[in-house]
């Protein structure tokens, strides 16, 4: 095994039994570190992990990568147990909803499908079906007509939840959704399903999300090799397997149809 993949495999342990006895990315005790000190502690953790990558023995290749990971999981959860048994809390208050104007990331990615838009629409509708073919969401509850609860794989084996509600629809053409209070990700976006000649139909997705930690959590995912817009990039050729042949392709070679 390489220095990377031991490096990757120890942050993923570390922030593993952070998960374990904290809940989910957010924390089950809540966020009480603040957004700079997020940063400094998931970049911190990053590096403490990279200068395992370069050395040997126990130090170098096991406990830096532990306590970085570690201080990565501080920093993409916003969750100190020091500070929550001291009582400490550095973070503010916040009460926005969805991704705030000049913040988080935009993604653009658009995939041509050989069926009719009115038939990809009504398959994306049903958004219990989303993790058939979305390889990091787990679960997708549908709670009423608009809102849905999502829950998702995170980096380092992490996961996220929000609450979501879809802001705006057009039948076989548009449905667009954000991110309620209290979110892990806050998130919105928008799929379009845009008819093209021949019966087929071009699907574009855009996607604004703000990860934990902001830039750093983003950077991190990228390192890791699970930036949304890879995902959403291969989610979509998934998506176009599944229409079009009936099925997505398994580690096994073999097809998971739809219904």
């Amino acid at each position: 095994m390489s220095n990377a993949s031991m490096t990757t495999h120890a942050l993923q342990t570390a922030t593993s039994r952070e998960q374990t006895s904290n809940g989910h990315l957010s924390g089950t005790s809540g966020t009480n570190v603040g957004d700079a000190e997020r940063m400094l502690s998931a970049a911190g953790g990053v590096l403490l992990a990279m200068c395992g990558m370069s050395g040997r023995g126990v130090m170098n290749q096991v406990v830096l990568p532990i306590v970085g990971g570690m201080m990565v999981y501080r920093g993409l959860t916003g969750h100190c147990s020091i500070y929550s048994r001291l009582g400490i809390s550095t973070a503010e208050s916040s009460s926005h909803t969805s991704v705030p104007a000049g913040a988080g990331f935009k993604v653009e990615h658009s995939v041509t499908i050989h069926r009719p838009a009115s038939e990809l629409y009504q398959f994306w509708r049903k958004l219990e079906q989303l993790p058939r073919f979305m390889s990091h969401l787990k679960e997708v509850k549908v709670l009423d007509s608009r809102r849905s609860h999502w829950v998702a794989q995170a980096p380092l084996g992490m996961k996220v939840e929000w609450d979501a509600e879809i802001i705006n629809e057009r039948p076989n053409e548009l449905i667009a959704w954000r991110s309620l209070e209290n979110a892990d990700v806050d998130t919105a976006g928008s799929v379009h399903f845009v008819s093209l000649p021949g019966g087929a139909t071009e699907v574009q997705v855009t996607l604004k999300y703000n990860p934990p930690a902001g830039k750093v959590g983003a950077t991190l995912a990228g390192w890791l090799g699970e930036g949304p817009e890879k995902q959403i990039q291969e989610d979509l050729a998934r998506f176009k397997q599944l229409m079009e042949a009936g099925g997505v392709a398994s580690n096994q070679g073999q097809l998971a149809g739809r219904t």
